[in-house]
């Protein structure tokens, strides 16, 4: 065996015996619904429910039952939610104990065999495990391109749809997913013939749809009963990418403007809540196809994370090159070979992975439902791509996110409270500089910090943020005022 995978197993196995902290279980509120206002996604008993997702496509297909332990605890550790996965990668899927998926094709009346690690009950363990770190499971039931392939038809739709349903619908921490990078009028009526299925059977968990990169769900279903939130792939392009190329249907030079299909998105009705569920990924060749040319960055995945939520989106999944295919010894790489691998128990030390919990955090700080988008906040001319400013608000807050720290002009008139109280978070640490209280009024103001960030003010009554401060300098700069 590699020395490296075998020192890793024994770190796992060493760190899963001597974790002593349990997780917290979300779905102790009631299962996940959606907010009256059409907006968010909540529990049962009202609690907000903010979707910090991360992109494991391959986790039933490539770990092992250690490794797919690991994972999931290292994603509650970084405060993730939610973990999107392929649930079939192809027709058969194989799994890391070389069990495969389809040992009758779709007939599944004999598919469970004791004594063997077998793929359906390896992907149990998996949401099982889910289930102990306080995880819900995105399960894309069969990849797109499996489907644009013939291989599911409408009445195997029916087979697979009523298998899964059945076998997962008392897990408290399912979320069903159509597609799989695919647009939805390539064969919709397999789409929906799984989906009524599934709906038929499991009244008790949320579906959306995995669009196409470019494409919002809505596109296709906005008016599908089966349908109860949007996704959009705002993808992998950068600005300027293959000018000319009619293949996306957007603008050109528009091509990282992930804000905008919040809009697109809700152009549809009836009205639902979305969520970018594959932006860039962390370390991923910018564009795809060129190995040595630049990747995505921290800041990069943290832009497109706070354009997203700040313009709508009720939460956001994030993504690693290398975690999403769960590269190590053996495995093939997706994009980016140069000969420089990473493997992906060494990407989930990447700044990213560890900081989309400070976005989550700061969304959960303040009155949570009345949230909205809010670009007037923005006084004067507003810079254009990575110079945009993008804003949202409550009745008594205001949230302004700044990716190159630029000097800015914000009108503290549009929220409540005769004085706001101002603050600083750097979006890669999660600290907060206390800019001062300041007049209901127009402000120029200049980012105390490099780097990308948020402009908080609120209502200096109010005591929001405080639970947040983790520092004695950030906690005596709120109370000495």
């Amino acid at each position: 065996m590699n020395k490296l995978l075998l020192s890793f197993l024994l770190f796992i196995t060493f760190q899963l015996a001597t974790q002593a902290k349990g997780a917290e279980h979300p779905w102790k509120n009631g299962r996940l619904e959606i907010s009256s206002n059409q907006s968010f996604i909540q529990h049962k008993n009202g609690t907000p429910f903010f979707w910090l997702g991360e992109t494991g496509w391959l986790l039933p297909e490539r770990t092992n039952r250690d490794e797919a332990a690991y994972y999931l605890k290292r994603c509650r550790q970084a405060e993730f939610n939610v973990v999107q996965i392929q649930v079939l990668n192809g027709v058969p899927s194989f799994n890391a104990y070389g069990q495969m998926s389809h040992i009758d094709g779709w007939n599944f009346e004999h598919i469970d065999r004791k004594g063997v690690y077998g793929y359906w009950d390896h992907l149990d363990y998996i949401v099982s495990q889910a289930e102990r770190e306080g995880i819900y499971i995105a399960m894309v039931c069969i990849w797109g391109g499996l489907v644009k392939a013939g291989l599911l038809s409408e009445k195997d739709a029916v087979s697979y749809g009523t298998f899964l349903a059945n076998r997962y619908k008392d897990a408290p921490n399912i979320i069903w997913v159509m597609g799989g990078d695919i647009q939805g009028d390539i064969r919709p009526e397999v789409w929906h013939t799984l989906a009524t299925t599934i709906k038929s059977i499991d009244k008790n968990h949320l579906m959306t749809y995995h669009p196409r990169g470019r494409r919002t769900s809505a596109q296709w279903f906005s008016k599908a009963p089966w349908i109860d939130f949007h996704t959009f792939q705002s993808g992998h392009r950068c600005y300027n990418q293959r000018k000319g190329d009619k293949f996306y249907p957007i603008p050109e030079g528009t091509e990282e403007d992930n804000w905008m299909y919040v809009d697109s998105t809700w152009a549809y009705s009836p009205k639902k809540p979305v969520i970018d569920a594959e932006p860039s990924y962390e370390d991923i060749p910018k564009g795809l196809h060129d190995a040595d040319g630049p990747r995505w960055k921290d800041c990069d995945v943290r832009r497109y994370a706070y354009w997203s939520v700040f313009a709508g989106s009720c939460g956001h999944t994030y993504g690693h090159n290398s975690i999403m295919a769960f590269l190590k010894p053996g495995t093939p790489i997706p994009y980016g070979d140069n000969g420089k691998v990473k493997y992906w128990y060494e990407a989930l030390k990447d700044p990213g992975f560890s900081q989309m919990k400070y976005l989550k955090r700061l969304m959960l700080s303040f009155p949570y439902f009345e949230r909205i988008p809010d670009q007037s906040l923005i006084s004067g001319k507003n810079g254009t791509r990575y110079n945009r400013l993008i804003a949202t608000r409550g009745r008594d807050y205001l949230l302004v996110y700044n990716y190159t720290g630029r000097e800015m002009k914000i009108d503290f008139r549009k929220i409540e409270g005769k004085t706001k109280r101002t603050y600083w978070m750097d979006a890669a640490t999660g600290s907060f500089t206390a800019m001062g209280d300041l007049s209901n009024a127009i402000h120029q103001l200049q980012p105390p910090t490099k780097g990308d960030g948020v402009l908080i003010a609120f209502d200096a009554t109010k005591t929001y943020l405080s639970s947040l401060f983790s520092t004695a300098e950030e906690k005596s700069s709120a109370t000495a005022r």
